[in-house]
């Protein structure tokens, strides 16, 4: 068996509250699953905290006010940070004024939200069925959950604890926006953290990521995982399946929708008729 995270809180109230209405999920023998998760606008909401801490740190770092804001949605920390400097009148250029902001800003940014950690829980929210579906994936038989998001791992880590998600997931392989790779390229490098740890192989067939916008669609199909979209963030049902996406869902509040889902969207390929490995 794979080495499972921990679950606490919140976790496990909301296994037991599925237990309690009959809910159970079957077991896949030997089907290695990879789930990776976005966190904004996919599992909570925290906008307004955050753009509070991102305009505060903005200002400590960079020495001037953030008084433009780049679209956010399926992008990497560092993405948005170089526009919000472009858009606010910093030299991006190389060797320009922006060299070497990048890194401090993380590091400060996760300090600014650290200080609002209960403004997390009080003014953001935990989207609708969010819990429960975390709760029921990590039901399937030989399941791994991860994150593959925009954040820096501090951020990430810190926002899914202010609502008890963080059990659901392991963090060491999940991938982040403060590495250096395009959202795609890092879900591979997540798969492979993946596969290192457990000692398996986590295919294409095998991996879904559960996302809410066109990008993180666009990120499935270059990483080479399934894209499970959720019309929760500010894309549409129709534009998510016009980017592509090959499951999409108003939100996550159906779970036995949520988990049927993701089992076929990575269950493993169907051998051909005849297939020598099969075959008489």
């Amino acid at each position: 068996m794979l080495n499972l995270p921990v679950l606490h809180g919140a976790a496990l109230a909301c296994i037991a509250k599925l237990t309690s209405h009959g809910l159970t999920i079957g077991a896949e023998d030997a089907i290695h699953r990879l789930v990776l998760w976005n966190i904004d606008l996919t599992l909570v909401d925290v906008g307004r905290v955050a753009r509070d801490a991102y305009a505060e740190t903005f200002g400590v770092v960079v020495g001037r006010p953030l008084i433009r804001l780049p679209q956010m949605a399926g992008r990497s920390e560092s993405e948005i940070f170089f526009d919000a400097l472009a858009l606010n009148g910093v030299d991006v250029r190389a060797g320009g004024e922006a060299d070497g902001l990048l890194e401090p800003f993380a590091a400060e940014l996760a300090t600014a939200l650290l200080a609002r950690r209960d403004d997390l829980a009080s003014q953001g929210r935990l989207l609708p069925g969010a819990a429960e579906a975390l709760a029921a994936v990590a039901k399937l038989d030989q399941v791994v959950q991860t994150v593959l998001t925009g954040n820096g791992k501090p951020t990430a880590t810190l926002k899914l604890r202010a609502f008890g998600l963080d059990g659901f997931m392991e963090f060491d392989i999940g991938g982040y926006g403060s590495e250096a790779y395009p959202k795609g390229t890092l879900l591979r490098v997540a798969r492979q953290r993946a596969s290192d740890k457990h000692g398996v192989t986590f295919g294409e067939h095998a991996t879904v990521y559960v996302a809410d916008s066109p990008r993180d669609v666009d990120a499935a199909r270059i990483g080479g995982a399934a894209s499970l979209a959720v019309a929760s963030g500010r894309a549409s049902a129709a534009e998510l399946r016009e980017a592509g996406a090959d499951a999409v869902l108003p939100d996550l509040t159906d779970t036995a929708e949520v988990v049927a889902l993701i089992t076929r969207l990575t269950e493993p390929p169907t051998r051909p008729v005849g297939d020598a490995s099969g075959a008489a």
